[in-house]
């Protein structure tokens, strides 16, 4: 939809829901749009329309992906099929985008679906993406993922945060669930977005907000309950990964589901770091479902888990 707030003139915003990443359009004035993230692989006919309706009649001459998480570059193969436009990602996963190496892009280690694409170019931290008058600048924004990048606009002061800083948090840390520790870096990139003086973010997830130094209070207090409790965020990323997982199938019976569950290598492997939690991985997966049923964000009935 397009954006009423001055700031965010000469650009759509298309929210999506959690299992695609929102869409930022940046219209170029009639010299070519670019569009920032694409969305789930599921979603990418929908994602196609949605573009196609909101350029009318502007080429769109590119797609640039923030990072290459499946609900943000899903949807790339479609559009450029649809649109004949450039792929341009961040630097560090380029060998694994021409290799295809569904391990480094995380998708096997996750057990997520993304259909592979071509990637024309990379944009580097720090170079700037020119569309029509907007120029971007490219800031890199380790944590979430190692390789992100945010967007930032100093002219309209708008800045394109990913999943690096939602209006009520962030993403999943994924290089702590490695053994890595991303926490700083987490921090740092909030620090870095409270010293751009931005007045709007477009998140990666939700909408667009004003209130800023709010959202970033929320999220350093968030980490630092992670930071103190490390295992709590590891037992909140496997239930965004199994509630990701759900929204990807809406539902499953419990059998192929758990087979699912103990065949992700990452769900492994958090297993093993947290200590074994209830003793076998599968009662583990069970734990975890009941707890997302409390919570009201799946329903188990007659031996089937659905997506609520």
């Amino acid at each position: 939809m397009k954006q009423a707030v001055p700031a965010l003139a000469g650009l759509s915003v298309f929210e999506r829901g959690w299992l695609s990443s929102n869409n930022v359009l940046l219209h170029g004035d009639g010299a070519g749009a670019v569009l920032v993230d694409a969305g789930h692989v599921l979603h990418a006919p929908q994602t196609v329309a949605l573009v196609r309706h909101a350029l009318r009649g502007e080429p769109l001459g590119g797609l640039v992906n923030t990072h290459l998480h499946s609900d943000h570059c899903g949807g790339n193969a479609s559009l450029q099929r649809a649109f004949g436009c450039r792929i341009t990602i961040p630097p560090g996963q380029w060998q694994a985008v021409q290799a295809w190496d569904e391990v480094a892009l995380s998708y096997a280690p996750t057990g997520q679906r993304c259909e592979r694409f071509t990637a024309d170019a990379p944009l580097r931290p720090g170079e700037v993406l020119a569309v029509g008058k907007q120029r971007w600048q490219a800031l890199a924004a380790p944590g979430h993922d190692p390789h992100s990048l945010i967007l930032f606009n100093a002219e309209e002061g708008v800045v394109i945060t990913a999943d690096a800083l939602w209006e009520r948090g962030f993403g999943v840390v994924f290089p702590e669930l490695d053994g890595e520790n991303a926490f700083d870096d987490v921090a740092q990139v909030l620090d870095l977005i409270g010293s751009l003086g931005a007045r709007w973010a477009i998140p990666g997830h939700g909408a667009p907000f004003a209130d800023i130094p709010a959202a970033l209070a929320q999220a350093r207090q968030r980490l630092a309950a992670f930071r103190a409790d490390p295992q709590r965020h590891a037992r909140h990323a496997v239930k965004a990964l199994l509630k990701f997982h759900l929204l990807e199938e809406q539902q499953q019976a419990w059998a192929p589901l758990l087979a699912w569950f103990t065949g992700v290598s990452l769900y492994g492997a958090v297993w093993q770091r947290m200590g074994r939690p209830e003793g076998t991985m599968a009662a583990f997966a069970e734990r975890i479902v009941a707890e997302l049923a409390a919570a009201g964000v799946l329903v188990v009935r007659d031996g089937i888990v659905y997506n609520a």
